[in-house]
């Protein structure tokens, strides 16, 4: 039994001997280096001067120009060409017709070609032509049956200019077949540009193929206008073809990984300075809406370049004193903290550490130090309390204020000691007061220093550019339901007076699968009844007759707005084709980065649609919004103008635009209206960036007070205030609970001491008990 006993205290030893894992060390050691890292971010980020005279918020707001450039192109090409091979379809499904009853229907309907023409495939003969000539002979009418022959593509006049050629075919049984052509400059269809901004289509090779915004020739007031005139056409032709080779680049290779946004490659880029300001451009590739997909447009290798010219600004925004006197403070908060614990538990705890080592030795003649602070004092008391117990002292004898004589006289008047009742601090409160010292640094820094205030300066070119791209939004939408009910007419119109509702139906199966804004097509009669109808149920009230004006909102106490669009059938008594247009199609069109907050609103600014969550016909969120935007619909000269404000308000500084439903069609009879905004704060603009930089050093020293501490408490407080227990408990003579070490570090190594001297007072009190046990016995 001595033997093993011997034994198992030799492996325990052995335990104990081995390099420590973790333990208390550690997490005072990172906290450490943690906080001399931060100490150094902070004087190098937040001492560094901001220059920026070109803030990131204002390069980044040409890139968004850029990309709202290229969809709306994108989505007007492929609208055009969709548009083209569906009446073609719509006409083949019919009786045969006249070429110039084709053209006249589609010009009827439609007004975005220049050209359009119908030419009979084997013969080459011209059978009708409306417009400006289309470049025929261009086409290669032998090869229109290859692969690829019907595809879209760009045709470059004598004059210089480019058109774009989309073809379709008309096809009837026992006629020759045609060749349906329109030709259309690559124009950019609504795209708002303001007072000083160019904006350019470019194709694969760095050839500016169409261009707005540069004032023509009869329109130059001087010659130093003059000359900036020639610089910024030198300098976009520059950018086209850095942006062309940029633009052929893989879009998951030119993002950084996780970016999202934008499906295409785009960017910026800067140039040398006109007149004292720096040109800023953006650019963006013609991308499909969908990720993996392509299109007709995207097909074509175009892109998109906006060059605006902005004043720099010099002025520095933060002084290099700041950051280092907040490095300096963390340096002697962060000294006192790390002081505080390798005091007041560190140091202890491992001279707590050596003291159990040394009584598992034998040494006991020497009386343990005792910590004054925590659990570490409760387990020296109680280890001084086994050591005179292992002297042969009783457990009665050593508990707290109970008089005893010593063996080697330890105490006055040879007893033992009383147990002070000391300070009771807990390791958990100097836990809790170092982490104190270091939120006295962290919290100024994430909630009062620094502060950027009412006072910031908001870029101008930032403000224009809300406005620019809010009416370009604007223009979308209105686009898009012009272009819906251009749809209806054209459905109405090849429909006729003597379809079948099965055939009816089937055609409007076939719109809708060619057009993903629709919920649901229908054909009402003169009394309101559906004679045929594809999609989801319709929500024209029955038997209500159809409605006189085009475009209308179907029900405003709905939960979601229904918006529909009319066109009468020709000869059927007062029936019409409606189509309800999908609230998510309209909401998708608002899902632009960088505008904020976006919300269509009717004529009396209930909302309809949204970039975010909304609830329908709800009112604008503050009555100065709701304001704003009723004076932005008030006319001036022939139509109401778009507009933006910048205010400041305690709650901080907002940027806000609206821009009404201001061009041609069916849809400007609404009177809606595109309203967004956004917090200045969430914008790159360096008094912001110093803010957030200030705020980010103060969420550092949260994270690594908290990180380390939280570490210090998981593997060493906790632990050690269930062994202080269990310490007090041997003490008291429990000799039949076993100490195991949750973890080989120094709280475990005091556990398994604790556990070699249970094993040695038990063996202490079968050797006492043996003599008394014979005498019995005998």
């Amino acid at each position: 039994m001595a033997a093993s006993s011997a034994k198992r205290r030799h492996k325990v030893r052995k335990r104990a001997d081995m390099s420590l894992l973790g333990g208390i060390r550690p997490p005072i050691a990172a906290l450490s280096a943690l906080l001399l890292a931060l100490a150094a971010l902070t004087a190098f980020g937040l001492g560094n001067p901001i220059k920026d005279p070109l803030p990131e918020a204002v390069l980044t707001s040409q890139q968004h120009f850029a990309e709202d450039g290229a969809i709306a192109l994108r989505a007007s090409l492929d609208e055009s060409i969709t548009d083209l091979n569906r009446t073609a379809a719509l006409f083949n499904a019919g009786d045969p017709v006249s070429a110039d009853t084709v053209l006249d229907k589609l010009g009827s309907v439609y007004q975005k070609w220049r050209g359009s023409a119908v030419v009979e495939i084997k013969s080459g003969k011209l059978l009708a032509a409306r417009g400006e000539n289309v470049p025929l002979l261009a086409v290669d009418r032998d090869k229109l049956a290859d692969p690829g022959g019907l595809a879209p593509r760009m045709v470059r006049l004598k004059n210089g200019e480019t058109r774009l050629l989309t073809f379709a075919l008309l096809s009837w049984e026992g006629q020759p077949q045609q060749l349906l052509v329109t030709s259309n400059s690559l124009k950019f269809p609504g795209v708002s540009l303001g007072k000083f901004r160019v904006i350019a289509v470019v194709d694969s090779g760095g050839q500016i193929l169409s261009s707005d915004g540069i004032p023509v020739p009869e329109k130059i007031p001087s010659d130093t206008v003059e000359e900036e005139v020639k610089q910024t056409k030198k300098q976009l032709a520059s950018f086209a073809k850095r942006s062309a080779e940029k633009s052929a680049e893989n879009p998951l290779k030119a993002k950084e990984p996780g970016s999202g946004g934008f499906l295409g490659v785009s960017g910026t880029m800067t140039g040398k300075r006109i007149s004292g300001e720096r040109p800023i451009a953006g650019y963006a590739s013609l991308a499909a809406p969908e990720a993996g997909e392509s299109t007709d447009a995207t097909g074509l290798g175009l892109s998109v370049v906006s060059l605006v010219t902005v004043p720099e600004n010099t002025s520095r925004v933060n002084s290099p004193l700041f950051g280092l006197l907040s490095a300096a403070a963390l340096l002697l908060i962060g000294a006192l903290a790390v002081t505080l614990l390798l005091g007041t538990v560190q140091r202890p705890l491992i001279r707590l550490f050596l003291e159990s080592r040394r009584l598992t030795r034998g040494d006991l003649t020497r009386p343990v130090t005792v910590p004054r602070f925590g659990e570490t004092r409760r387990i020296g008391h109680a280890l001084d309390r086994l050591r005179r117990q292992l002297l042969g002292e009783t457990p009665e004898a050593t508990a707290d204020g109970a008089p005893t004589t010593a063996p080697n006289g330890d105490g006055p008047g040879g007893k033992a000691p009383r147990r002070r009742r000391g300070r009771r601090v807990g390791t958990r409160a100097l836990l809790a007061t170092g982490g104190i010292l270091l939120l006295v640094w962290s919290a100024p820094m994430m909630l009062l220093l620094n502060r950027a205030g009412d006072s910031v300066v908001v870029p101008q070119q930032i403000v224009s550019d809300q406005r620019e791209r809010t009416d370009t939004l604007a223009d979308r939408v209105r686009r898009a339901l012009n272009e819906g009910h251009a749809d209806i007419v054209s459905v109405a119109t090849l429909i006729g007076d003597k379809t079948e509702p099965d055939a009816m139906s089937a055609v409007l199966e076939r719109t809708m699968e060619e057009h993903a804004r629709y919920q649901s097509m229908y054909v009402l009669s003169g009394d309101g009844e559906v004679i045929a109808k594809a999609g989801d149920a319709p929500k024209h009230a029955e038997g209500q007759k159809p409605g006189a004006d085009p475009l209308t909102v179907l029900d405003t106490d709905s939960k979601e707005p229904r918006i529909a669009g009319y066109a009468e059938l020709p000869g059927r008594d007062g029936a019409v084709v409606v189509g309800e247009f999908r609230v998510d199609f309209l909401n998708s069109l608002l899902k632009r980065p960088g505008l904020g907050q976006v919300r269509i609103v009717d004529a009396e600014r209930r909302v309809l649609g949204s970039n975010t969550g909304y609830l329908a016909f709800e009112k604008l969120p503050s009555k100065r919004l709701d304001s704003f935007v009723a004076g932005t619909n008030q006319q001036v000269g022939l139509s109401a103008k778009p507009s933006s404000v910048l205010y400041r308000s305690g709650d901080g500084i907002q940027i806000a635009a609206a821009a009404p439903f201001a061009g041609g069609g069916v849809a400007k009879e609404l009177r809606w209206s595109v309203v967004s905004w956004q917090p200045a704060s969430g914008l790159a603009i360096p008094e912001y960036s110093a803010q957030n930089r200030t705020v980010l050093a103060g969420l550092l020293g949260v994270t690594a007070a908290a990180g380390c501490l939280g570490w210090l408490h998981i593997i060493v407080v906790r632990p050690l205030r269930d062994l202080a227990k269990q310490a007090e408990t041997l003490a008291d003579g429990d000799r039949r609970t076993v100490l195991y070490p949750r973890h080989h570090d120094e709280v475990g190594a005091i556990a398994r001491s604790l556990e070699l001297l249970r094993q040695q007072l038990q063996e202490q009190r079968k050797r006492d008990g043996a003599p008394s046990a014979l005498a019995g016995r005998n």
